[in-house]
């Protein structure tokens, strides 16, 4: 499942169905969005269309008025009411900010700030989600900042876990070009001065979450003292509407071979696994380090998998026949495997598993004995999760070349198959 709902002007429209809570439910789909500036939408149009068929009861708009006044609003229309909230008192310009300003340190103090003056209003804010007996939609200009921090009380107060909420915040890389572009669209093809404008880096929503409960305790610490709110029958209301038991049964996995038209597929699939990656702390992967042309050529020289639950995308991988960078010069004994990927939280558990048997299927058919794969030497996590599938280590490559500007070390792992 891609969160961001493709629309033409709207770049980072999500939905946050599907996340996971500490209670074993989850967030149900199609009730609970965050958007960039809805004041991009116009009527009799597709966009317009496809807006209205969400189902969206009730808009919040974040913004400041004088931001409204100069950009617009969402048009107005029967199906749903609209209320301002201007969650943010103290208003500066990330445009103009100068290279040297860390975004992490300097956002999520900003996002304290916002905490602290905008109580009134976040208050609001929440008490109207709590109430949504339909679908509604928060959003402020990019959809990152002040969208990401009502998204974090929000999630938070659902049970979803730090990682998650911190996943979810830097999902707003995937629109960065497209918002970049906007503004660039809007400032006569100049640059904003500051290279991180339109990025959502992890650590920005992990100091944030970290500098709020170290002031108030808790979230609902903050809740409860600072917004002057209920915290346990807020949560408790939230939940009851926005959560569903997770799924007990789980659509067939089906496999089909990519094609070079699936490329950008395979780019958004593999930079969302990245921040998966970094939400945890795991940096195996960077978002952008693969281009459509890498995908491309990997179907050339090898085959690209993807795998469908019930027709929606849950993961693919790449087969490869060499691979000298890890391995060395070999003989034609095995098939490598890489760039393992599911989608996060929507696919079926277990895909990983049986993408990897089907993998080895393949290679199996070739008449090679081997599946072999390697990891970086300072991922114990996935190293772990392939020992459990079969997999042994044979040995550890300490430069291995890989496009990423500098050698780095890897464990190889290979699995003798039938």
């Amino acid at each position: 499942m891609d969160r961001h709902i493709p629309f033409e002007t709207l770049h980072n429209f999500r939905d946050l169905g599907g996340y996971p809570t500490s209670s074993g439910h989850r967030v149900r789909a199609g009730r609970l969005f965050r958007a960039d500036s809805l004041g991009k939408l116009r009527p009799d149009t597709p966009d317009w269309d496809r807006f209205l068929a969400l189902g969206v009861r009730t808009v919040i708009d974040l913004r400041h008025p004088w931001e409204i006044d100069a950009r617009g609003r969402v048009p107005e229309d029967d199906s749903f009411t609209y209320r301002n909230l201007s969650i943010e008192h103290r208003p500066y310009d990330q445009a103009a900010l100068t290279p040297d300003v860390d975004p992490g340190p300097y956002l999520s103090a900003r996002f304290m700030e916002v905490a602290e003056d905008g109580t009134k209003e976040i208050a609001a804010a929440l008490e109207l989600v709590a109430d949504a007996q339909e679908g509604l939609v928060f959003h402020c200009a990019s959809g990152k900042d002040r969208t990401g921090q009502l998204a974090a009380l929000v999630l938070s107060l659902l049970g979803v876990p730090d990682e998650v909420i911190i996943e979810d915040f830097s999902l707003t890389e995937l629109a960065t070009p497209a918002l970049l572009a906007d503004w660039r669209a809007r400032n006569d093809g100049r640059s904003p001065a500051w290279p991180s404008f339109g990025r959502a880096p992890e650590s920005v929503m992990r100091l944030f979450l970290e500098a709020l409960r170290a002031r108030y305790g808790s979230v609902e610490a903050y809740v409860t003292e600072a917004l002057g709110m209920d915290a346990e029958t807020l949560s408790a209301t939230l939940r009851a509407r926005l959560l569903e038991p997770a799924p007990t049964t789980w659509p067939e996995l089906t496999h089909r071979r990519a094609e070079p038209l699936d490329a950008p597929l395979l780019v958004r699939l593999r930079d969302t696994a990245a921040l998966w990656q970094l939400a945890r702390g795991i940096e195996q992967w960077q978002p952008g380090e693969k281009t459509e042309a890498h995908f491309v050529d990997r179907m050339r020289e090898g085959e690209v998998w993807l795998t469908y639950a019930d027709g929606a995308v849950a993961g693919a991988f790449e087969l490869w026949w060499d691979d000298p960078a890890a391995w060395g010069p070999r003989p034609p004994e095995a098939g490598y495997i890489h760039r393992l990927m599911t989608t996060p939280h929507t696919a079926p558990p277990g895909t990983g598993r049986r993408m990897l048997a089907q993998a080895e299927s393949r290679i199996t058919a070739s008449g090679r004995p081997y599946a072999r794969l390697d990891c970086l030497s300072t991922n114990p996590r996935l190293r772990a999760y392939y020992e459990s599938a079969g997999y042994t280590v044979v040995g550890e490559q300490r430069a291995k070349e890989g496009g990423t500007g500098s050698p780095y070390a890897v464990t190889l792992l290979e699995k003798r198959l039938g």
